[in-house]
């Protein structure tokens, strides 16, 4: 696609002519010849295929203002162009300082200057002209020592322009340039992720606003806090600060608490017993726990597994108890387990009880000896029983 841009009167080399050029904030174009701009107006029907009649359309076929007629000729060319339409004024007319001026460099200008006439930053400028220098070495546009102030030539279509040229001096940060790798590695243009990046209140509306951008935030922070510490405890403490949010965490905790349950029979062919014993698991038990994990696995990720790991869970302690039940020499070894680990905790409370306080402290209450007692006659009771069935035994 060939743009032609229509010259200005004056010669390039005066400095009126590069006064001209700008983008959105520094180029005025200069005004065509107007036989030759009514002939470059762009159809009305570019973008859409098809000539839609305006309700006032009773100026056609007449002769238009010379004004409009330059300025739909430039938004044609913005349209089917982009930056290019900017970049190429600033590489056939800027000459960064240290370069010779010799030949066709001698009418053009640093990029100072040339900022200076067009009224914006020289930084501004030069992000065109690197742009343009990114391009050239890829093949796409002409390098600058072939350009000539005032020569049109062929330019990329508007939708690459953005793979080079950045509007962000954030770019060349360590932080822009680790913003700009990441986009890459993602196949993304780095100027949109930095665009991203410098404008976290638009980030903010746009995750609560759609939900299919909560989602790719919520993947991205997981990502994140693999590699982050600090993100970790930020994200735990917000966490346990949220009441609604503590429960939920509690809430998935709890079904994948059940899940592993399950899981740990079906991959390691074993049971917990609910005394802590660690025995084989049946055959049948092993089937129905492999039934359940199948059925919670093919779970989307955005449906609720909660009751579902509640059900597994339920079903397979259930097949356990009843396992321990119907083998004797596994439910003798049950309650013995259990009642060991009654007595240990008993004993560890009451080995806690420190009795040197109650001797010099004012702390002494009627109820905590009537408490002792009682759990003294219990002990003695104990005691008793275990004598009679270890003499039955014998």
């Amino acid at each position: 696609m060939t743009i032609a841009f229509t010259p200005s009167a004056s010669s390039p080399a005066e400095p009126e002519t590069v006064a001209a050029i700008s983008e959105p904030e520094f180029w005025e174009p200069s005004a065509p010849e107007p036989q030759e701009a009514t002939r470059d107006v762009p159809d009305a029907a570019d973008d859409q295929g098809r000539y839609e009649a305006d309700e006032t359309d009773d100026d056609h076929g007449r002769d238009h203002d010379p004004v409009v007629v330059r300025d739909a000729h430039d938004f044609g060319v913005y349209a089917r162009t982009g930056g290019w339409a900017f970049a190429l004024k600033v590489a056939r007319s800027v000459r960064p300082g240290g370069q010779a001026a010799e030949g066709t460099a001698r009418t053009k200008v640093s990029a100072k200057a040339f900022a200076k006439l067009a009224g914006c930053s020289p930084e501004r400028v030069m992000r065109y002209y690197k742009a343009w220098d990114m391009a050239a070495d890829d093949g796409l546009v002409p390098q600058f020592e072939v350009l000539v102030p005032g020569e049109d030539i062929e330019l990329p279509e508007a939708d690459v322009w953005l793979s080079y040229y950045t509007s962000r001096n954030s770019a060349s940060s360590v932080r822009g340039q680790a913003i700009s790798a990441a986009a890459e590695a993602e196949g993304i243009r780095p100027t949109k992720a930095l665009e991203v990046a410098e404008n976290p209140t638009a980030l903010r509306a746009a995750i609560l606003a759609d939900p299919g951008t909560a989602e790719a935030a919520r993947g991205a922070l997981l990502d994140r806090m693999k590699g982050d510490p600090a993100l970790q405890t930020e994200m735990a403490r917000a966490i346990a600060r949220t009441d609604d949010l503590k429960k939920a965490v509690a809430s998935e905790a709890k079904a994948a608490d059940r899940i592993g349950y399950v899981r740990q029979i079906v991959e390691n062919g074993q049971i917990k017993t609910p005394a802590g014993q660690t025995v084989e698991a049946p055959a049948e038990l092993r089937a129905e726990a492999e039934r359940h994990l199948s059925l919670l696995d093919e779970l989307d990720d955005s449906e609720e597994a909660g009751e579902w790991a509640g059900e597994a869970y339920d079903t397979v302690k259930g097949l356990v108890a009843k396992a321990v039940e119907d083998d004797p020499a596994l439910r003798v070894q049950e309650r013995r387990t259990k009642f060991y680990n009654s007595l240990q905790k008993a004993t560890k409370v009451f080995e806690e009880l420190t009795l040197d306080e109650v001797m010099e402290e004012d702390i002494y209450e009627a109820d905590m000896l009537q408490r002792l007692e009682a759990l003294q006659e219990a002990i003695g009771t104990c005691i008793s029983a275990l004598r009679k069935a270890t003499t039955a035994s014998s």
